[in-house]
């Protein structure tokens, strides 16, 4: 049983049904970076059940301008470092931690074991392989990316995917960001994950909801299953590494 006063706020919303569904259920944060420390922050308030934290990065203070869950843990690896946070705002939250990246060798034994991912990095690489596996294993997926005051928030749950929206990585990796902008589409993929669970709201599905916070522009890109997608098509039939060098295009199907 949950702690009623706790979460007596959005049970107004959500009613006691849903507030047990999130008890039982689960969430998996790839990435304890600026999106996913509010990722990690808001659904261990709302009361997941049991959430897993993938990140094999150490905390320095350059991070802190953006992930705030990490204040006064320089030098901690970041799962471990976002695992201390938790404890400590909801300790009601089982949570696993993986203190190390995710992988083409890991990502099927890690992502099986959750009803919710999170796809919290910062690069592509890791986005397409969330990506396939999920796919594979018919999972959801709340994807995000943020840079400088721009950001964008999916949730890829069956077809299309993210490969109908991006076949390949693109050359440019950006670094540049204002901590809010990823403090705010975190708290977007928490709210998606919340909504999957309790089956409350209408879902980002089929779109990609983008938004340029220095002009407070809203745009809404539909996406439609590519019928040369190697994913939603079914004929991707593993993971393997060579899929996620390079541009990330799909080179091995089995």
């Amino acid at each position: 049983m949950f702690n009623f006063e706790r979460y007596s706020r959005q049970i107004e919303i959500f009613g006691l049904k849903g507030q047990e569904k999130l008890l039982n259920s689960s969430a998996l944060v790839i990435g304890a970076g600026g999106l996913g420390s509010a990722a990690i922050q808001f659904l261990a308030a709302a009361g997941i059940g049991r959430m897993g934290i993938v990140d094999g990065d150490i905390v320095d203070e350059s991070n802190l301008q953006r992930q705030t869950i990490h204040a006064g843990n320089i030098g901690i690896n970041k799962a471990e470092s976002a695992c201390i946070f938790v404890e400590k705002l909801n300790p009601e939250v089982v949570v696993d931690v993986y203190p190390y990246h995710l992988n083409p060798r890991n990502s099927e034994k890690i992502i099986k074991n959750y009803d919710v991912i999170l796809g919290c990095p910062d690069n592509f690489a890791t986005r397409f392989l969330i990506n396939d596996t999920c796919s594979l294993l018919s999972k959801p997926f709340v994807h995000s990316a943020v840079y400088a005051l721009e950001g964008e928030i999916a949730t890829f749950l069956g077809k299309p995917c993210y490969r109908c929206y991006i076949p390949k990585a693109p050359s440019l990796q950006a670094r540049a960001i204002v901590g809010a902008v990823a403090g705010l589409f975190g708290c977007f993929q928490a709210l998606e994950a919340i909504k999957i669970i309790t089956g409350y709201g209408k879902l980002l599905t089929g779109r990609v909801i983008r938004l340029d916070l220095g002009s407070m522009d809203f745009f809404e890109i539909p996406i439609s299953e590519r019928n040369s997608c190697p994913v939603c098509s079914g004929k991707l039939r593993g993971i393997f590494e060579e899929n996620y060098e390079g541009d990330c295009e799909i080179v091995r199907y089995s």
